[in-house]
């Protein structure tokens, strides 16, 4: 498949399976990651057609400047999957200083930044596919559980997910996932499912047919209610 992926929190967890899935499927995939110094000796195992790029969503007043530097360095991305996220605080009463607007800022306002620099491309070269990673806790369908700032910024992920779908043109798709409950870092040693798991609907969502949905919600290949 001769496109371009960029995978923003790719260096470890369910971002560093999508990288390796779609290492095999697509010509190049940009790594997205904080430090792409530390995470050139992953490029060993994933092959060669795997570049690392900064994104470092804690450096906020930055994040336009890193995409342009990306945009400079690789003018075409025709895939996208916004895979970096945090998880912050408790419920409403008990969040910290803070954790609502890093989680609004990295959880929805840098997915919104990325999409707005890199659809217009992929709606004129008449090819795209962006998948958002969201979460069963950012539906409405299933009680916005969670803690507060994490339900509210994967809630909105899941509506600007809808909006933008409705937005584009062409074989363009832009879908979002709920990976399920994945041993990660944030989902901790409990969790029951491997990284690979978490990974196979994204990488599904990430090459769809032109036949495929556009604008949905998804959980194991199956549309699951917002």
């Amino acid at each position: 498949m001769d496109k371009t992926a960029l995978v923003t929190g790719g260096n470890r967890g369910i971002g560093l399976e999508i990288v390796r899935g779609l290492a095999r499927k697509v010509e190049h995939v940009l790594l997205g990651c904080r430090d792409p110094r530390r995470a050139q000796q992953r490029l060993t195992s994933l092959g060669g057609n795997v570049s690392p790029v900064r994104l470092d969503f804690q450096d906020s007043p930055s994040l336009k400047h890193q995409i342009e530097e990306i945009q400079q360095a690789y003018p075409v991305v025709d895939i996208l999957v916004n895979n970096a996220g945090v998880l912050r605080g408790g419920n409403f009463l008990d969040e910290g200083d803070g954790d609502f607007s890093q989680s609004l800022f990295i959880n929805l306002e840098a997915p919104y930044e990325l999409m707005r620099s890199f659809l217009p491309g992929m709606v004129e070269r008449g090819y795209g596919r962006v998948v958002n990673m969201t979460s069963g806790w950012g539906a409405f369908s299933e009680g916005l559980e969670g803690p507060t700032s994490y339900s509210v910024s994967k809630a909105a992920l899941n509506a600007l997910t809808l909006s933008a779908s409705r937005a584009v043109s062409g074989d363009v798709k832009i879908n979002s996932v709920c990976p399920g409950w994945v041993r990660t870092e944030m989902g901790g040693p409990e969790a029951p499912r491997a990284p690979e798991l978490g990974a196979k609907t994204p990488l599904w969502l990430a090459t769809l047919p032109e036949d495929g949905p556009n604008g949905g919600f998804f959980r194991d290949y199956e549309a699951i209610d917002w």
